[in-house]
């Protein structure tokens, strides 16, 4: 029942700018940082599922692995850029499965080929060495990025403005 209401919310969200939800929804959060588009898709919107990790990308992969069923992944990297956290593969593998999009605080490599892959993308930086693969974080999560607080299945949008999340409760409306 949940799921089927953030879906039919994400869709509403859709045709929305996040500058729009902000003005419609003042219990948004957004993440103090400048992220960038790197994807083939500029926006995306979905309920959201979360990585934190520090500079491995192996759960990225298994996550990505999944089916996305419109979910955008959420990868918490602690804003570092000492290394890509996704690059053309993965984004392709992401598309292939269904997700809607992947936010990463960190930075990805292959710029031209996420500009090709039709998934949004959206990191603060590019970074043209791959991470460690070590099985290192948690999937699904809380996470604290600056003063935001994101939780699993929360809502998130994201466009050219900035990345906006809606807790779960909030987006019932």
């Amino acid at each position: 029942m949940q799921q089927a209401r953030q879906s039919s919310t994400a869709t509403i969200f859709q045709q929305q700018a996040t500058a729009d939800i902000c003005d419609a929804y003042p219990a948004a959060q957004i993440i103090q940082s400048q992220f960038l588009s790197f994807g083939g898709n500029g926006k995306c919107v979905g309920p959201v599922e979360i990585v934190a990790t520090q500079d491995d990308n192996s759960l990225v992969k298994t996550a990505l692995s999944e089916a996305g069923e419109g979910r955008v992944l959420f990868v918490d990297n602690s804003a570092s850029i000492n290394c890509a956290m996704l690059g053309g593969d993965l984004a392709a593998l992401a598309a292939d499965n269904g997700w809607a999009g992947i936010v990463i605080n960190g930075a990805v490599r292959d710029a031209d080929e996420l500009t090709a892959t039709p998934i949004a993308v959206f990191a603060l930086a590019t970074c043209p060495r791959k991470s460690k693969k070590r099985g290192l974080g948690t999937i699904g999560q809380p996470v604290r990025v600056g003063g935001t607080y994101i939780r699993r299945h929360d809502l998130i949008a994201a466009d050219s403005d900035g990345v906006v999340f809606l807790a779960s409760w909030a987006a019932k409306g």
